[in-house]
């Protein structure tokens, strides 16, 4: 909020106020690399925590409007994770996950002293002990959490047990009122039936209620451009054509930075270089060469999603890395139609990352 242009993205809290402590409190949301996720989840931590006192940061947004405002406001402990920071403390995932539970125990005892915990070192047995002294309920955020699927090199098995730790903190707990989970690629699927199956998926192939979030909007570039003295046209040229539940929307580090510097550049793209999209591209499977050259000429090219494994590493067809390159924000995707179960078609959003094809397609 304290940012120089802010977009107002608090009905986010409106939704989640919805799915509190029901069956459906488990939400994965998955988006690419810098569309906001973290601002998402620093936003309802200072909405949810009870640590703090965030009324007054709230009352000028959208959501302070809406009945459950006040009913959910600073009433719940909260655990915020990013993920990326505790898997840097151990050479392994047993180390990782060993320090995980060591620091949220050490850090959930200073803030209960007065709770008798049965084992007080296990993370588990604290968090329900806490919960059925004190009738307060525990808010997951969970920051980066796929990754150990992206950037870590961890082997199946040491994957399979992360996925079992947090299944086993988080599964059929009652002292979960949510827990809600960014990253950049959907729930891993793995011979365990899926560990984490009680999750919602909110992804760039189905983002449902949530589309609206994942990015600006048509109307809220339009209004920052007439705020800021920009030009819309040349906006919506560079940035827009991600396509999410029938709603336009922008990616929102280029527009922002665009209308701040008041200078129109790929600044997206200049976060990552075009290596690692190229990696993919040249794997070629079943013409994937061919078809990004189709796309860059403004055809969609019909894909099968539902086979995708949800990681960066297990590849079959040309569909899978298609499909991964709608997670990463290279392509956007549309359903052929509500029951297509996975199928549909995938282009190149807008001219900005068309010219990271270009690049590639050149070497």
């Amino acid at each position: 909020m304290n940012s120089e242009i802010y977009v107002d993205k608090s009905e986010l809290i409106k939704q989640i106020n919805k799915i509190l402590d029901t069956e459906n409190r488990f939400v994965c949301v998955s988006r690419p690399r810098r569309f906001g996720k973290s601002m998402a989840a620093n936003m309802l931590t200072a909405y949810y925590s009870c640590g703090c006192d965030s009324r007054d940061m709230f009352a000028p947004l959208k959501i302070s409007s809406y009945d459950s405002f006040e009913k959910h406001l600073n009433k719940y402990n909260v655990i915020h994770m990013n993920m990326i920071v505790f898997l840097n403390n151990g050479d392994s995932i047993a180390e990782n996950l060993d320090y995980l539970s060591r620091i949220l125990i050490y850090e959930i005892k200073n803030e209960n002293e007065e709770v008798d915990c049965f084992d007080r070192d296990d993370l588990v047995t604290v968090l329900g002990d806490v919960f059925a002294e004190t009738g307060k309920q525990f808010i997951f955020i969970i920051d980066e959490w796929d990754c150990v699927f992206r950037i870590k090199k961890y082997s199946a098995d040491d994957r399979n047990k992360y996925l079992i730790f947090l299944r086993n903190l988080l599964k059929d707990k009652s002292y979960v009122a949510l827990a809600y989970m960014t990253g950049i690629l959907p729930i891993k699927k793995n011979g365990f039936n899926s560990s984490l199956n009680m999750f919602s998926e909110i992804s760039m192939i189905s983002a449902d209620r949530y589309a609206e979030f994942t990015g600006i909007t048509d109307d809220e570039v339009r209004a920052l451009c007439k705020e800021y003295s920009t030009s819309f046209e040349d906006i919506k040229r560079l940035f827009n054509g991600y396509f999410l539940e029938g709603i336009s929307i922008y990616n929102p580090l280029s527009v922002i930075e665009s209308i701040r510097n008041n200078k129109i550049s790929n600044y997206w793209t200049k976060t990552e270089t075009y290596d690692a999209l190229k990696v993919y591209i040249q794997a070629d499977f079943d013409g994937l060469h061919d078809k990004v050259t189709r796309m860059i000429a403004g055809e969609k090219i019909e894909v099968n999603t539902a086979k995708f494994q949800n990681d960066m590493t297990t590849f079959a067809s040309a569909d899978d890395i298609l499909t991964l390159l709608v997670h990463l924000g290279y392509l956007t995707y549309e359903a052929f139609g509500k029951n297509a179960l996975g199928r549909g078609l995938v282009w190149i959003p807008n001219a900005e990352v068309q010219q990271e094809f270009i690049n590639c397609i050149e070497d």
